[in-house]
């Protein structure tokens, strides 16, 4: 199946790597993390949720063809801007093999989210985003025991029917037997912010994933859910600290890929099928601004000598299936450090300073039925991380 994906980024245009695109965030909570006589800041996933990122530095957009869109059974295409927030780009479906969000309910978020100091009125069925596109049919498919409810029970399902000819007195089985047209039809017909989540019975205990192409909404479509920790997901996030090295030296865009130095040199590379790492050398006489590192048990280490290059310098062939062929089939070299939600990229080095900074790129996937996943390369982004200076530890995780 061959169709062309048209998408224009700007990640390819990263600012020199002597500028260091991804400044020192702020607001990402950390804890220390320390082995023997080395120690570092790692992320702190009881208290870094989608709202807490830092914002996407580089504006792109994804246009899918309308025959794909029929395969992949809703649209993921998109559009972002610089500064906008991960919340606001990433879909359920991106990263639902990494995180399980489609097994959450709007209950079982409330009570895992972390407190907002924002104010906040009660959500309605409008901030609920995917209710959108919901008909009384896939409602009905999604929480079968409104079937047989009255449709006076389920105010926005009497008022939609109301306004199309009406649904009658009894259930809302009945309701769509003897209206099929309007049961057909999607509640954005009507005004959602009118009614509280708890005006449809059931609604906040059924799983994300039973609605109608759940997979098309926001992670900032669904209450609360930008305030679940990463740790606290269906699928929890990886802390990445089970494979860790020392960073030994940073070496800026003067250095060359050199042809003696092959992929098992690098900790670096591509993702491939499966969401693995797979480690990619520099191109010999290229670019290739990379931070070494150390082990813990010396020189016999299975991390001594290794090479993570960056992603400013380097990139490299990503995404898999149909929407392999986005961004030109190419993301920044880098590594599955916690998990295939994101991937970790080397994103600007300061030999002088000995420091290394990284960032966060994302993808986006889809899973068409009765095929298997398809993802773009890693290539949303970068979302300013963690910096590491010269004798820190560096987190690498197990690539997967």
């Amino acid at each position: 199946m061959k169709s062309k994906l048209f998408l224009l980024t700007a990640i390819a245009s990263l600012v020199p790597l002597s500028a260091s695109i991804a400044q020192t965030p702020t607001t990402t909570p950390t804890i220390e993390h320390s082995q023997g006589l080395y120690k570092t800041a790692a992320p702190d996933w009881s208290k870094i949720t989608w709202d807490t990122l830092p914002a996407i530095q580089q504006p792109g957009f994804l246009k899918i063809p309308k025959n794909l869109i029929s395969v992949f059974g809703y649209d993921p295409s998109r559009s972002w801007t610089a500064g906008q927030k991960v919340d606001s780009v990433v879909m359920l479906g991106d990263a639902d093999d990494a995180f399980k969000m489609s097994a959450l309910s709007l209950k079982a978020i409330d009570t895992v989210a972390l407190p907002t100091t924002a104010t906040t009125t009660k959500p309605t069925l409008k901030d609920f985003g995917l209710m959108q596109w919901q008909t009384p049919k896939t409602l009905v498919k999604a929480m079968p025991e409104l079937s047989n409810l009255s449709l006076s029970e389920v105010p926005p399902l009497a008022d939609l029917f109301s306004k199309n000819g009406g649904g009658g007195g009894g259930t809302i089985s009945q309701a769509i037997s003897s209206n099929p047209q309007a049961a057909d039809l999607t509640l954005d017909k009507i005004d959602l912010s009118k009614y509280s989540l708890n005006s449809i019975p059931g609604l906040t205990k059924t799983q994300l994933g039973k609605f109608e192409s759940w997979q098309q909404a926001y992670v900032n479509q669904i209450p609360k859910l930008s305030q679940v920790p990463f740790d606290k997901m269906p699928q929890p996030i990886s802390s990445g600290i089970d494979v860790v090295g020392i960073a030994s030296v940073v070496l800026g865009t003067a250095e060359k890929g050199d042809a003696k130095a092959g992929n098992n040199y690098f900790v670096s590379g591509s993702v491939v099928r499966g969401d693995r790492t797979l480690t990619v050398a520099c191109p010999p006489d290229k670019e290739c601004s990379y931070l070494e590192m150390g082990d813990f048990v010396g020189s016999e280490g299975s991390l001594y000598g290794k090479r993570w290059a960056s992603g400013s310098s380097q990139q490299v062939k990503g995404g898999y299936g149909i929407l392999a062929a986005v961004n030109g089939g190419k993301e920044p070299t880098g590594r599955l450090v916690y998990g295939s939600g994101f991937k970790v990229a080397l994103t600007g080095v300061n030999e002088s300073k000995g420091t290394a900074d990284f960032g966060l790129f994302f993808r986006i996937c889809a899973r068409p039925p009765f095929q298997q996943k398809t993802c773009t390369p890693y290539f949303i982004g970068p979302v300013p991380w963690l910096p590491v200076s010269e004798n820190d530890l560096v987190i690498v995780g197990t690539g997967r």
